[in-house]
């Protein structure tokens, strides 16, 4: 049994107590706290005199003055301030201030002293030093952020690379400057250089219209022209007061966003400018308006810390770097698309400029056609030709190289002129083919070849005899009065693999008989095999009236509404019979693709006459007077092919002549003493026209009204 406690003993641990605080190896302070709620220090332990680096004598008598004199911050006065109201321990983490000036990290746990005898409600606070832990978990908190701010910039640009995706879209610019203005700053947008600066939302592919080198000096006062002279990624920093010289590019961007800064109150004001490069020359440029404040972490200020300036050095501005990245993954998918771009036109260009310019043959009326797999930037191996053997016979060729590329247009053009040598033989087809064997073995032409010659020779005025060899290729079709007569005859294997003769099939073709000649591009798709699109266009064929040539190839041409392949066609009509003299059908159009030359303009007249006559359009003069100026102009003016098409609008034949000129027509002022340049005003007078521009060049318009004009037939929605 214990015994009572006694006065002397109470006295006797309180002493003890005290012995042990100040022994501690940690920081003990002492203090008492008066009814009136003032406190003051009446012990202090050699750990808190050396940790704090003030005099035992200052922490016993500073009073009041305490807090301020070890720099206790306000935020840690209060926490003290509630633990001593609770009369509960609590613990507090604060900055104290050392004698030398230096400051720490201190954590206090406060705790009463059950001390009756004591005479005054005593606490007692431990103290310790944890800069080292602070500073660990404030770096870790700054590392986390770092990060957190990292996976940010990274989830945008893999954002980004997924609106590119769809480069094709008109907005996918709009869409990655949204999610930018969304995620990072104020407003962004971009802008390209053409004939004057603009803001796009899509990637398309503007020339480059600068006429000439700059100077440095011109380049040195402005800084927007220099980033688009340039190749090297930085950001340039407008401020709208400091730059823009009248007649700058700068000037002329800020002018631009000038309505912006004013409605946008959280933009800082200033402008960030960065280029969107490409392989070899800035393609645009990527502005955005910082938010205001401070664009990325200030370390020194979250950790007070002596080396946070080095940690601010190794940073880099999260703002700037999401920027950057976002201008260098759209330069190199905006460079992309216009290479393709460029490369499928090229390739267009190659491909078409390897086919024959369509020539009138005086008996017949021809229509050729061509259109490349879109899906392809290479060029392909479909091709035909029609020559002129002497007055009375004509030459039809038809053929497919297998592949999509460079090759089997090399081997094409071989074939073609093999052809072509040994047609100015005339000989029958099969002997043609079977030389052609002969030669393209020794030749050994690395591409497999299919074709179909064939050879048109006058009988009488109206009756032509078609003799015929195939190499592998799809049957032409034969249609007369609405019966269609597959020629498939004469068959052979593909070229280079004949190892024998090759026969000859022959046939009559009367007034109104139609022939076609095509490639496997217009018959065959995923979702339908070859002899199912062989059943759909002999079937198509026996139930087109069309006129003339180019009618009957326009209706053949709805089997190709999407092509998977390249499409060739052929149609040879021989005129007259007992077919309609109107056109009957629904889709009433036509298209010629035409050289740039002179003779070019006659043709564009006579099909205008054709077009007229299938569609009872009986006043022709004007619109013929109307298409020769729109084709002098795409001659002399324009470049490469012409694209001719002519369209039944209801109330009078709309025209359109396409060139790769992307100037628009320009109606001059009339002056007495000037010869010539009155085409447009002539076109003004007699025809509604206008422009739009293409992604090749531009397409000039003109409709002639012929209300009264008609002599019978369907009538056609404009499209």
């Amino acid at each position: 049994m214990l015994p009572a406690p006694t006065l002397a003993g109470d006295r006797l641990a309180a002493s003890a107590a005290l012995s042990v605080l100040r022994q501690l190896p940690d920081g003990v302070v002492v203090v008492e706290q008066h009814p009136d709620g003032s406190w003051e220090v009446v012990m202090a332990n050699d750990a808190a005199v050396e940790l704090s680096g003030i005099s035992r004598d200052h922490l016993l008598h500073g009073g009041k003055e305490l807090l301020r004199l070890v720099g206790v911050d306000e935020k840690g006065a209060r926490a003290i301030s509630r633990a001593f109201e609770a009369g509960r321990p609590a613990g507090v983490t604060t900055l104290l201030g050392r004698a030398d000036g230096t400051r720490l990290w201190a954590s206090l746990d406060l705790a009463p002293l059950d001390l009756p005898d004591a005479g005054a409600k005593l606490w007692a606070a431990v103290v310790r030093d944890v800069s080292a832990q602070v500073e660990t978990a404030k770096l870790e908190q700054v590392r986390l952020d770092i990060e957190r701010r990292a996976r940010l910039a990274l989830s945008i640009v893999a954002r980004v690379s997924d609106l590119l995706q769809d480069a094709d879209s008109t907005d996918v610019l709009r869409a990655i400057a949204d999610l930018v203005t969304r995620q990072v700053v104020a407003w962004s947008g971009f802008y390209v250089l053409g004939r004057e600066l603009a803001e796009v939302d899509g990637i398309v592919d503007h020339p480059d219209t600068r006429p000439r080198r700059f100077t440095a000096e011109e380049l040195a006062t402005d800084p927007v022209l220099e980033l688009f002279e340039g190749t090297t990624m930085r950001t340039v920093r407008l401020e709208p007061g400091e730059h823009g010289e009248p007649g700058t590019l700068t000037a002329e961007l800020l002018r631009l966003l000038q309505p912006r800064l004013e409605s946008m109150p959280e933009a800082e004001g200033s402008v960030l400018v960065l280029p969107v490069l490409g392989r070899q020359r800035t393609l645009a440029l990527f502005v955005a308006l910082p938010h205001r404040g401070p664009t990325s972490a200030k370390i020194a200020g979250v950790l007070d810390l002596e080396g946070a300036e080095e940690a601010i050095a190794i940073l880099p501005d999260e703002v700037g770097t999401v920027l950057e990245l976002v201008a260098r993954r759209v330069g190199m998918a905006m460079d992309n698309a216009q290479l393709y771009v460029r490369e499928h036109l090229l390739a267009e260009t190659l491909q078409r400029a390897m086919l024959p310019e369509q020539a009138d043959v005086q008996g017949l009326d021809v229509w050729t056609y061509y259109s490349p797999n879109v899906e392809h930037a290479q060029v392909g191996g479909d091709w035909y030709d029609v020559v002129h053997l002497d007055e009375d016979t004509v030459a039809v060729v038809i053929g497919d190289v297998v592949g999509h590329d460079v090759e089997a247009a090399a081997a094409m053009g071989q074939l073609r002129s093999v052809v072509r040598a040994y047609a100015q033989e005339l000989v029958d087809p099969g002997t043609v083919l079977g030389r052609v064997d002969t030669l393209v073995t020794s030749m050994n032409i690395p591409r497999n070849a299919s074709l179909v010659y064939a050879t048109l020779t006058r009988r009488g005025d109206d009756a032509w005899h078609l003799a015929y060899s195939r190499a592998g290729h799809l049957p032409a079709l034969l249609v007369r009065d609405g019966e269609v007569t597959t020629l498939d005859g004469a068959g052979g294997s593909l070229i280079g693999f004949g190892t024998g003769p090759r026969g000859t099939a022959r046939a009559e073709m009367l007034p109104g008989d139609v022939l076609v000649l095509y490639t496997d591009g217009l018959v065959e798709r995923r979702d339908r095999g070859m002899r199912e699109g062989l059943e759909a266009l002999i079937e198509l064929s026996a139930s087109v009236h069309a006129p003339d040539a180019a009618g009957v190839g326009e209706e053949l041409l709805q089997l190709a509404d999407a092509p998977e392949d390249d499409v060739a066609v052929v149609v040879i009509r021989v005129p007259g019979g007992k077919g309609p003299g109107q056109d009957g059908t629904v889709l009433r159009r036509r298209r010629w693709q035409l050289p740039s030359d002179a003779a070019s303009i006659g043709r564009a007249r006579h099909a205008v006459r054709r077009a007229c006559d299938a569609w009872g359009i009986s006043e022709v003069g004007a619109a013929e007077l109307v298409i020769s100026e729109l084709m002098a102009n795409a001659v002399m003016h324009g470049w490469g092919r012409i694209g001719l098409r002519l369209q039944d609008t209801g109330d009078g034949l709309r025209m359109e002549v396409e060139d790769a000129n992307p100037a628009p027509p320009v109606t001059r002022e009339h002056h007495s003493s000037r010869v010539g340049g009155f085409g447009m005003h002539i076109v003004d007078r007699l025809a509604d026209w206008g422009w739009r521009p293409t992604t090749g060049g531009k397409v000039v318009w003109a409709r002639v009204r012929t209300d009264n004009g008609r002599t019978g037939g369907a009538r056609a929605e404009l499209a």
